[in-house]
């Protein structure tokens, strides 16, 4: 027995308690820390896994935006390109149509210049038949009256003021 002042040891007491503790700590590293150590290696790989899936969860989205940019990209290039196809087909378009346009309206033109050609002609033709008919009718006319040169001078004149009149 060993005495300190107010604590005193003795030797069995100390060794029992001794054999107590390592019991103790044996028993507490079989059944208490080897399934609180796998509980804890269970949850380290559980959240080692969990990381493992986020990363490469997280690698897919990033691929998957860069495949959503690239197509995207594509949508609007090919956009471009039948805005600018369209474009230009309407502006060919357009220009066909005024091309057309011009076309025809040389064509009336023509046709109308043509048309009024011949009633120029027309109106030439009726004025020389009146004429002709004036003539005859005048000079019937002087042949029957015999009339002097003032009379026949009157009588031209009357007659160019009705051919006058009927143009």
């Amino acid at each position: 027995m060993l005495d300190f002042g107010a604590i005193s040891l003795e030797g069995g007491t100390m060794l029992f308690q001794l054999i107590v503790f390592l019991v103790l700590i044996f028993l507490v590293s079989r059944f208490a820390m080897k399934p609180a150590m796998a509980v804890m290696e269970k949850r380290r790989q559980h959240v080692a896994n969990e990381i493992e899936t986020a990363e490469r969860s997280r690698q897919e989205a990033e691929a998957l935006l860069a495949e959503q940019r690239r197509l995207l990209d594509e949508a609007r290039l090919e956009a471009k390109e039948i805005l600018d196809r369209v474009t230009k087909q309407a502006n060919d378009e357009a220009a066909r149509i005024v091309e057309e346009a011009k076309a025809s309206a040389d064509r009336l033109k023509a046709e109308a210049r043509a048309e009024l050609a011949r009633e120029v002609e027309k109106a030439k033709a009726e004025l020389r038949d009146q004429m002709a008919g004036l003539s005859v009718m005048l000079a019937s006319k002087i042949i029957e009256k015999e009339l002097d040169e003032a009379a026949q001078k009157a009588s031209i004149d009357q007659f160019l003021k009705q051919v006058g009149d009927r143009l």
